[in-house]
């Protein structure tokens, strides 16, 4: 594992770090949420199903990849109405990089004071203050008010012949969000008898979220505040204010700021964590094999030199993977380079090792075919050399050629020094005798021998040959 983090390569990488933020911002935006509970169960779901696989199970590995297309389903459909609250409340700038904050801004002095009026008047009345946990998918109906919070306003909305009057208030920061929500009802059989739907309604969203509901009672004038899934019977201003700044994180938000930024930090850390998790197990998966030939490329330090000639121009490679990196692997990420650095003139014997074999990482070599290849590398040499016809068979017995004429008759050359110095002719393509009945004129290739050589401008590899030919 440390030495494919070492060659992890910078694609990878920015794989790797791309995908964690992603999901990253997928956790801040969705944090508290059912939404994300459910995520993270298919989270397990997905490791235990690697476990299973791994171990061989097919068929608990097939129930499980199953019940994650399930889960898949129940979160669009069950839990539509609160990531679609989650997307209209949110821009893009929130989106990409916005980190969520405690409202530290609500009015307390304006719900104190509007609350006890309430009570004064005993004008029945629920009020929720969410924290950080999601409640589209526990609350229903509700009409969206964003309206700037007032005592005057928090008043007329509860007056008994407003027709939201007998639903919840949703107050975030200084604004009331939504009226008329419809909490759900604890299924508690403990609760005294003098509490009657709005207790019942807040204790149900208490249980659910943590979210602060206070309940004014239209019968008896009291108020109730519920704070997770705890009863508070207020009898003091005082106390209510306490309570409602503490919830708003006014008297901690500095342990509160540290609190959430290491929440933060341990969840990216997680997220980086499952996202290499999930990396290396897509390439340090199942084993596959496959073949690729891949054209050898030589290096040269000495740039006087060159390779003339080589016993193999490919490598056949057999490389092994998991099968979506195999999938993946293109011609273009192989590469097999071969340094001439400690060559001599003539013929070298070079041996194809692994460190000479570029792959992504992921991937390994398992065989190289051929694992020697023999190599000619040479100063060039321009040589002008003397080109003469190879005739084969015979004429008739009653013929004598009496002139053969060659144009050009020299050709200038490129190859090998310790190969040009020896060579002083060069023949033509064999030219057969039998055949001739009268003179006339062909056009017939070079043989250039040995295959290191070539010519100097690679569109003369043919000569003009005139003959005449007459009666003995």
């Amino acid at each position: 594992m440390i030495a494919n983090f070492f060659d992890i390569g910078w694609q990878n990488g920015l794989d790797i770090a791309l995908n964690t933020y992603i999901l990253f911002r997928l956790y801040v935006l969705f944090r508290g949420t059912n939404v994300l509970r459910v995520l993270l169960f298919m989270g397990v779901l997905l490791v235990f199903r690697q476990v299973a696989f791994s171990m061989g199970l097919i068929i608990t590995s097939w129930v499980m990849q199953g019940v994650i297309a399930v889960a898949a389903l129940v979160i669009i459909v069950v839990f539509r109405n609160e990531i679609s609250s989650v997307l209209k409340t949110r821009d893009l700038k929130f989106f990409l990089w916005g980190i969520p904050r405690q409202q530290l801004k609500t009015p307390v002095g304006i719900i104190v004071e509007s609350v006890y009026e309430l009570a004064r008047q005993k004008i029945g009345a629920l009020i929720v203050l969410p924290l950080s946990r999601g409640m589209e998918s526990v609350v229903q109906e509700g009409i969206t008010w964003q309206g700037k919070l007032s005592k005057e306003m928090l008043i007329s909305i509860f007056w008994q012949d407003n027709p939201v009057h007998d639903g919840a208030v949703v107050i975030q920061g200084d604004r009331i969000t939504d009226v008329g929500v419809i909490l759900p009802l604890s299924k508690r059989t403990d609760l005294p008898s003098r509490f009657g739907t709005r207790h019942r309604a807040a204790i149900g969203l208490a249980e659910q979220t943590d979210a602060m509901v206070i309940v004014v009672s239209e019968e008896r004038g009291k108020i109730t505040l519920v704070r997770d899934k705890q009863i508070y019977d207020i009898n003091d201003a005082a106390v209510l204010e306490k309570m409602l700044i503490q919830h708003a994180g006014g008297d901690s938000s500095v342990r509160d700021l540290k609190k959430q930024t290491r929440e933060l930090a341990i969840a990216a850390a997680v997220c980086l964590a499952c996202v290499t998790g999930l990396w290396l197990s897509f390439s340090r998966g199942v084993e596959t094999l496959a073949t690729h030939d891949v054209p050898v490329e030589f290096v040269k330090t000495d740039q006087s030199m060159e390779v003339f000639s080589s016993s193999a121009s490919s490598i056949r490679l057999l490389v092994s993977g998991s099968r979506p990196l195999i999938r993946s692997l293109k011609p273009d990420r192989i590469n097999v380079k071969l340094n001439l650095t400690h060559t001599t003139p003539g013929k070298n014997s070079l041996s194809v090792g692994r460190n000479a074999v570029s792959l992504p990482p992921g991937i390994s070599v398992k065989s190289i075919e051929p694992s020697m290849l023999e190599v000619f590398v040479d100063v060039p040499l321009k040589k002008e050399i003397a080109i003469q016809a190879f005739w084969v068979g015979s004429l008739s017995q009653d013929l004598i050629m009496t002139q053969a004429l060659i144009e050009p008759e020299k050709i200038l050359v490129v190859g090998p020094s310790l190969a040009l110095r020896e060579i002083e002719t060069l023949f033509t393509e064999p030219i057969s005798l039998d055949g001739i009945t009268e003179s006339g004129k062909i056009t017939t290739g070079i043989v250039f021998t040995p295959s290191t050589i070539r010519p100097d401008d690679q569109k003369k590899t043919s000569v003009q040959l005139e003959y005449s030919v007459q009666q003995r």
